[in-house]
């Protein structure tokens, strides 16, 4: 599964808003459809991730602390403030440097099994989602199944994502996170789960920004 980057805002707003469209219908045996989408919306995927951020809740609050403590230590690498380093003032603090680069590895440890238990969720998605797919192709009598950024302009009900969504979350409804053990992620894998990643990043900012932008306009209103 690879993903343009012009397609996360739609899938942020996706994600965020998680609206079902009316029942689709594909189009003279043509349709299209998101499996980006498809993964990040699943009910097996937020479920598992809500999982993960409890169990490793510990971990997950002291990476940000070391991403904090990173961020102030490049800060007062920037002797000048202009909010660049150059070669010459990283060069300057060599200690400062070594603490940015021991701690970095230490949120790299962290992170390591929180990734693996991510991946091992979206691994399991993975692999029923041809499933999936296949039965509403088959109940919809669709012959061709394109990518959404392959289109300029179709009616709305051209779109069976949310179709096989419903499909997949019958066929799935829970996923486990704890991988075997050895076990290790294929590469579609690793890359749907940074495509995952990048939709939930977006869609926080997304958030953030109307949630910001609602105070902006109440703040006249109380005054």
């Amino acid at each position: 599964m690879n993903i343009s980057t012009k397609m996360l805002l739609g899938l942020a707003a996706a994600a965020t808003t998680a609206v079902a469209a009316p029942a689709a219908a594909q189009v003279n045996g043509i349709a299209t459809s998101s499996p980006e989408a498809i993964i990040v919306r699943s009910a097996a995927r937020i479920a598992a991730y809500s999982t993960i951020d409890q169990t490793y809740a510990t971990q997950i609050q002291q990476i940000r602390t070391l991403r904090q403590e990173i961020n102030t230590l490049q800060q007062s690498l920037d002797t000048n403030k202009d909010g660049q380093l150059t070669e010459q003032e990283v060069q300057a603090n060599p200690g400062v440097v070594t603490q940015i680069q021991q701690k970095d590895e230490q949120a790299s440890q962290l992170t390591a099994p929180i990734a693996l238990a991510q991946y091992y969720a979206i691994e399991q998605l993975i692999n029923d989602y041809p499933n999936a797919q296949n039965q509403v192709l088959q109940q919809k009598k669709i012959q061709v199944l394109i990518a959404p950024d392959a289109i300029q302009f179709a009616p709305e009900t051209f779109n069976v994502t949310n179709d096989i969504l419903k499909v997949l979350d019958t066929r799935l409804p829970t996923v486990s996170t704890t991988p075997p053990a050895g076990w290790q992620p294929r590469r579609e894998t690793v890359q749907t789960h940074q495509t995952v990643q990048q939709v939930l990043v977006a869609a926080a900012q997304q958030q953030a920004a109307a949630a910001q932008q609602q105070q902006q306009q109440q703040a006249p209103q109380g005054r």
